[in-house]
């Protein structure tokens, strides 16, 4: 459970690691962090799944570093290992990306040739897609111990991707000093300028929250999008107070004024609304996490597209979290619950979690996605791109249920 002193990894920058199979991705990680992260051996192959290291790092700050399986492993698992790799890519906001000296010897004479371009031909695809994806992307010149002409293979990378690349040696440290600030100057100006609740409050702004204590928040505990949404109303300076489904009433009888904003669970709005003053503001962290995530315009649109569903529908509901199913689970058991009693028990709704969610979403008339606090926003934003690719409306826990309860045009949004 993250505590209110540690940035969770879904807040970090994740710092994507790519390069063919023994490219030295695992020695160049453990030199660059001056940590054995990962496992360094000679056999193809040696990282399987992607290793996820939380770390903070001078220069760049909280960060997540990913180690990946090469991107052209053949072995029997490969096809599963270049499948989590690409899962790796859809989360990575800031890419490094290895090329290695390859077997053959390069004469001046060859630079710049289809030989050239046909060596590098899994490493010029990476790059590509990062550019398409705009995920900024740092190319580095592994192993440079082990070639003479640095210089000439610097030069001709530079040429064919238009972007000079950084000369390294994982294994005598050349280069690895220079690491840090070519990162720190990848990262986006905006990156981390986000705002859980935008311009919604400000200083000394009243903020009630009103979150049920149930199954889904074990004693002493709170859920990560109330820790993280405390913290950032603590650091606007606004006063904030906080209250049980039940103590509602007694907590606003207990204020001179009525607060400026309340922010609820999404579960709870219809109870929430009833009884909020009138002056008051009302959202959900599931509809504040929808913003902080995702895109909120495009949930609010998806939104509408369920008054077009019909009981032979199909909807796809998407869990980040993968806990064991909970009584009364938001996902798996109320927002299911509304649907069905709104449209008909035939209407069919299936279930994923985690990081299950399909390429082909084709057969599905509805996606809806939690809020996503256990994600990076560029995952969240991966996933909405796929839909919209395959013209599949999608929304979100906070949205839909503020739709069907018939308030989603009375509730604020950041």
């Amino acid at each position: 459970m993250a505590t209110l002193n540690e940035t969770p990894n879904s807040n970090r920058l994740h710092i994507g690691i790519f390069g063919k199979t023994n490219s030295g991705k695992s020695s160049f990680i453990n030199a660059f962090t001056k940590q054995e992260v990962s496992i360094v051996a000679d056999v193809a192959g040696t990282t399987t799944d992607p290793v996820y290291k939380a770390m903070e790092i001078h220069q760049i700050g909280p960060c997540v570093i990913i180690d990946t399986a090469g991107f052209d492993d053949e072995s029997e698992l490969g096809k599963h290992r270049v499948e989590k790799t690409r899962l790796a890519a859809e989360k990575t906001e800031l890419a490094v990306l290895l090329f290695t000296p390859q077997e053959f010897v390069f004469r001046k004479t060859d630079f710049n040739t289809e030989t050239f371009k046909h060596a590098y031909a899994e490493e010029l695809l990476w790059y590509r897609y990062f550019k398409e994806k705009k995920i900024p992307v740092l190319p580095i010149l592994n192993k440079i111990d082990t070639i003479t002409d640095i210089v000439g293979l610097v030069a001709t990378i530079q040429k064919v991707i238009g972007e000079e690349p950084l000369p390294v040696s994982a294994k005598t440290g050349e280069g690895i000093e220079q690491i840090k600030e070519a990162l720190a100057r990848k990262i986006p100006e905006d990156y981390g300028n986000q705002s859980i609740t935008g311009s919604l409050v400000e200083a000394d702004d009243l903020v009630l929250l009103v979150m049920p204590q149930d199954i889904q928040a074990p004693k002493a505990r709170l859920i990560l999008p109330q820790v993280q949404t405390i913290r950032e109303l603590l650091d606007k300076k606004c006063l904030v107070m906080s209250a049980t489904t039940d103590r509602l009433r007694a907590a606003l009888a207990a204020l001179k004024q009525p607060p400026k904003l309340i922010i609820t669970d999404s579960q709870i709005f219809g109870y929430v609304y009833e009884h909020k003053p009138e002056e008051s503001m009302l959202t959900s962290f599931s509809v504040l996490f929808a913003a902080y995530k995702g895109d909120l315009p495009y949930y609010v649109e998806g939104a509408k597209q369920i008054d077009a569903l019909t009981s032979n529908s199909k909807v796809l509901i998407a869990e980040c979290c993968t806990h064991a199913p909970l009584t009364e689970d938001i996902g798996r058991v109320k927002i299911p619950r509304m649907l069905k009693k709104r449209f008909g028990e035939s209407l069919t709704v299936d279930m994923v979690s985690g990081t299950d969610f399909q390429k082909d979403l084709s057969e599905y008339d509805l996606i809806i996605q939690c809020g996503a606090c256990m994600f990076n926003r560029k995952y969240v934003l991966s996933r909405i791109d796929r839909a919209k690719e395959q013209a599949v409306p999608m929304t979100n826990y906070g949205v839909t249920i503020a739709h069907l309860t018939g308030i989603l045009d009375k509730i604020v949004m950041p």
